[in-house]
């Protein structure tokens, strides 16, 4: 009798398969790596948090129809792909012209800076690309409308995906962040970081806009 859970067999493919999306580096990735880089591990680790609350989104899309109407669109579509890709630019752009002085990491880090962390993680991964194709092309294919309501079962995958994307994004907030102590020490790192984090978001924003659209007419 179903129950409106995929099965043991189905929730073990997808998790396998889900990692090992999840550890190809993506907007989000490269969202929390820079970050813990340029602030630490504490930042990075707010960041991953924001990443999947933004991830949430997608969850309760995916369960409510949301991403059939993104899978049917191409205009939906573009434009949250655009969207996306526009605030990654904006996010370079602030790094490189504004050299903000209440982003170093330390002990008492204003909770303004963490606030806008984790708020910035949630937009980059709501109009991420990549995570919004995982959802509309590659999680249906785990639903079994055999087995109980669709609805259900996509939650129930979804939530397998955040769980396993807290890990894998955690250990690249907590590498980056121990790389970045390292880095900070150096002069030359410092003088340079605000040039390499918005040089970072900005070709993250292109590469968003370019490729977006071919992995769209594939999964179509």
């Amino acid at each position: 009798m179903s129950d409106g859970c995929p099965s043991p067999g189905t929730l073990a493919l997808f998790g396998a398969s889900a990692l090992v999306l999840l550890v190809v580096p993506g907007p989000a990735v490269f969202y929390i790596v820079t970050r813990s880089i340029d602030q630490g591990r504490r930042t990075g680790m707010v960041s991953v948090l924001g990443i999947h609350t933004g991830s949430i989104v997608h969850v309760a899309g995916a369960a409510l129809g949301i991403s059939a109407v993104l899978a049917t669109s191409a205009h939906v579509f573009t434009a949250v792909k655009l969207a996306g890709a526009a605030y990654l630019v904006f996010l370079g752009l602030r790094r490189l012209l504004w050299r903000s002085k209440d982003e170093s990491p330390s002990a008492d880090q204003p909770r303004s800076s963490l606030r806008r962390a984790y708020w910035q993680g949630v937009i980059v991964n709501v109009l991420n690309p990549k995570t919004a194709l995982f959802f509309l092309a590659f999680l249906p294919q785990f639903v079994d409308p055999s087995r109980g309501p669709v609805a259900v079962q996509a939650l129930m995958l979804g939530c397998c995906f955040i769980a396993l994307g807290l890990c894998s994004d955690a250990t690249y907030a907590l590498v980056a962040g121990t790389l970045g102590n390292r880095l900070r020490s150096s002069d030359r790192f410092r003088r340079g970081r605000d040039k390499l984090s918005g040089i970072t978001y900005i070709g993250l924003g292109v590469a968003a806009a370019v490729t977006g659209h071919s992995v769209r007419r594939s999964a179509a």
